[in-house]
C-alpha cells in the first residue's frame, strides 16, 4: 500500500467475536435512541434494520484510518439511505473520528452531525447523501478512480430497497459490470418497507438479487440480522482486482429489535419516542444484552 498514514490503520477483516458483534449492534440501537432523544426527532426503524450491517462493516470489514480520514488507501463507505446517518455517528465517534460529545448536539442548528451525512462537516464521511438514488453512481466513479490510480481499496454502498425505485440506481447497476468494477460492493438493506408503504407494492423490485445478477453482478442473499451470515458474505468478497462487482441483498426487518416498531414500521420511519415508549424500547433491547 502507498501513502500510509502517520498513525494506526484498522486493517480489513479484523478479528472479532460474533457474539460481541451481536451485542454491539444492540448497543448501537440504544445509542441511536439516546442521540435522537436529545435531538427531538429522528429515524428509528430504518436505522434499526441496518444495525447489524453497520456494526460488522465498521468493527470488522472496512480498512480505515480514523486519525487520517482522507488516507487514500482507506475503504470507502457511501450511505445511499442517508437518513440513517444517526446510526453511523456513534460508530464513528467510538472509532475516534471525532469527540463523543459531538453526539450531544446532533440535529441542532449549526451542529457538525445532522440527520443526513455531510462530507464537509463530519470526518469519516466519504460522500454527502440525502436525496436517494445517487450514491451507487458516485461509488462507480470512485471505483473507476481506484482502478486508474492502481489502488486496492473497496467501495461499499449501502442502499435502501425503497431507493431501488430510482432509475439512476439501475443505470449504475448496468454500468458497474461493464467497467469491470470488482472493487465495488452494493449492500441492499431489503427491509420491505419505505416511507410510503410496502416497497414492492409501491413499485415491485423483486427479485432484487436476480435483477442485479442479470446485469452481470456477483450476488448473495442473506439474513441481514444474522451476524455469522453477514461476516460470511463480507469475508467472502473476491479480490478488488476482480471484474464482477458484488451485490449483497440483506433481508431485514424495519424497526428490528423493538417489537412495536417492527409491527408499525412506517409509523416509526421518522418520529420521537415519548417517555413511556422510550422506556419500553430500552427495556426490550437491554433484555437481550
Amino acid at each position: 500500500m502507498t501513502d500510509r498514514p502517520d498513525r494506526g490503520v484498522l486493517q480489513r477483516n479484523r478479528p472479532v467475536d460474533p457474539e460481541r458483534l451481536r451485542r454491539a449492534a444492540e448497543e448501537l440501537r440504544l445509542a441511536v435512541i439516546d442521540v435522537i432523544d436529545r435531538a427531538g426527532l429522528g429515524h428509528y426503524s430504518s436505522t434499526f434494520s441496518a444495525a447489524e450491517i453497520l456494526t460488522v462493516l465498521y468493527r470488522h470489514t472496512l480498512r480505515l484510518a480514523p486519525a487520517n480520514p482522507g488516507w487514500p488507501d482507506r475503504d470507502r463507505f457511501l450511505l445511499g439511505k442517508g437518513h440513517i446517518a444517526v446510526g453511523l455517528w456513534p460508530l464513528l465517534a467510538e472509532l475516534g473520528y471525532f469527540p463523543a460529545d459531538w453526539l450531544e448536539s446532533f440535529g441542532k442548528k449549526g451542529a457538525r452531525l445532522q440527520d443526513h451525512p455531510d462530507m464537509h462537516s463530519a470526518p469519516g464521511i466519504d460522500f454527502s447523501s440525502g436525496s436517494l438514488g445517487h450514491n451507487l453512481s458516485v461509488g462507480i466513479g470512485m471505483a473507476i478512480a481506484a482502478r486508474l490510480q492502481t489502488r486496492d481499496h473497496r467501495i461499499f454502498v449501502l442502499l435502501g430497497d425503497g431507493e431501488l425505485h430510482e432509475g439512476q440506481v439501475w443505470e449504475a447497476a448496468m454500468s458497474a459490470p461493464h467497467f469491470g468494477l470488482g472493487n465495488l460492493v452494493a449492500i441492499v438493506d431489503a427491509n420491505g418497507s419505505c416511507a410510503s408503504g410496502a416497497t414492492s407494492s409501491i413499485m415491485n423490485i423483486e427479485p432484487v438479487a436476480g435483477r442485479f445478477e442479470a446485469f452481470g453482478w456477483r450476488t448473495a442473499e442473506i439474513d441481514g440480522h444474522d451476524i455469522p451470515a453477514i461476516l460470511g458474505a463480507l469475508d467472502g468478497l473476491p479480490d478488488p482486482s476482480e471484474a464482477r462487482p458484488t451485490c449483497i441483498v440483506a433481508r431485514t426487518q424495519k424497526g428490528k429489535g423493538v417489537s412495536f416498531m417492527e409491527s408499525a414500521p412506517r409509523k416509526w420511519h421518522v418520529g420521537f419516542l415519548g417517555t413511556a415508549d422510550r422506556a419500553r424500547a430500552i427495556a426490550e433491547i437491554e433484555e437481550r444484552l
